[in-house]
């Protein structure tokens, strides 16, 4: 059953709306006040939010304001309940990231197609979509206001095609674009001073990369190159900031997409630290079979140079080959012609963690 949060202080108008909307089967949490409804938003986490704008304390402007500043509730979907049909409060309502209007007085049709309407889109856009160009396709046409994003991924100049060990952009330089993998596989990596790389992450079809030092406007803080001959499409900066800036849904679902590895990487980060190279050894072979494994029968072949799973590792290659070595006599992974086959995950997981 779906949560609304119902802010109003007409009490009678209050009780009304709450009646229709609980004879459709939703469940109704009740706000007298801005200030109240801002503290219940946050404490019932409701699935959409139903809010007058003329309010004494806290108007509805104050309440979207302020939920919109909070990562917990920016992304509910919000209706404005106003008695104004003039258009500077359509404006300034839909500059603060409002959803939906209704104007009173409303019949009840209106009020359940307008909850309807906005429950279904929030619901495409908290779904997942299959990772690969199709899929985003898919989440495209479904969500509200993507047309421009829709036009700027069907430009067939904006599809690049890059060479094994070619790069798509190297430290130092300044973003110029978000790259979505329709093709591929790509590699992240950072240098030292001595030239050594370390390999931050692996991507595959359906990733977004690049995004990060975009989004910080800053130069880029490590290099990506293919592993393999890839297709990527370009989402320009412009375009890119316009998308974000111009829709709260499309920066919602953006958002959410392009974070999707952080705390993964934060994560992998720390083990690099702190773990022993044996634990990094299995945290590196599970990566790769995460990202780019080939299902044999039961087992898992993860296919990737030497030198690069020791730049995901942190260590000298030598080091690796040994400790590949003492895994193959352990029976964890089996190597045949530099290809290595993980044939006990569980135990490498354990040993991981």
């Amino acid at each position: 059953m779906k949560k609304i949060l119902l802010i109003e202080d007409n009490q009678e108008i209050r009780e009304n709306i709450a009646e229709i909307l609980a004879l459709a089967n939703y469940e109704i949490v009740e706000a007298e006040h801005g200030k109240v409804g801002v503290e219940m938003a946050k404490s019932q986490k409701p699935d959409l939010i139903i809010c007058d704008i003329m309010m004494p304390q806290l108007d509805g402007y104050g309440v979207l304001h302020l939920l919109s500043k909070n990562p917990d509730t920016s992304g509910i979907p919000f209706i404005f309940l106003t008695a104004k049909s003039e258009k500077d409060d359509f404006r300034k309502g839909m500059n603060l990231g409002a959803d939906d209007y209704l104007i009173k007085p409303f019949d009840d049709l209106e009020l359940l197609d307008a909850v309807e309407m906005r429950l279904k889109k929030n619901e495409i856009l908290k779904g997942e979509f299959q990772k690969n160009a199709a899929g985003l396709q898919h989440f495209i046409q479904e969500a509200k206001g993507l047309e421009t994003l829709n036009q700027l991924l069907a430009d067939e100049r904006k599809i690049s095609f890059y060479k094994k060990k070619q790069a798509l952009f190297s430290e130092g330089q300044h973003p110029q674009a978000v790259y979505f993998l329709n093709k591929g596989k790509i590699k992240t990596y950072k240098t030292n001073q001595d030239g050594r790389e370390y390999i931050t992450n692996l991507y595959k079809e359906g990733d977004f990369i690049g995004y990060l030092d975009l989004l910080e406007e800053k130069a880029c803080c490590e290099s990506a190159v293919a592993l393999e001959d890839s297709e990527v499409c370009l989402i320009y900066k412009e375009e890119f900031f316009m998308l974000l800036h111009n829709n709260r849904d499309v920066a919602n679902k953006f958002i959410r997409i392009l974070s999707d590895n952080l705390a993964d990487r934060e994560e992998r980060l720390l083990k690099l630290a702190y773990n022993s190279v044996r634990k990094r050894v299995a945290e590196a072979l599970l990566l790769v079979e995460k990202q780019y494994q080939q299902d044999k029968g039961g087992s898992f072949q993860v296919i990737i140079s030497r030198e690069d799973l020791a730049n995901i590792v942190g260590a000298s290659k030598e080091t690796v080959i040994r400790t590949l070595s003492d895994f193959k006599d352990e029976k964890l992974i089996d190597i045949n012609g530099g290809k290595i086959t993980i044939t006990n995950s569980d135990k490498l997981a354990r040993m991981r963690n």
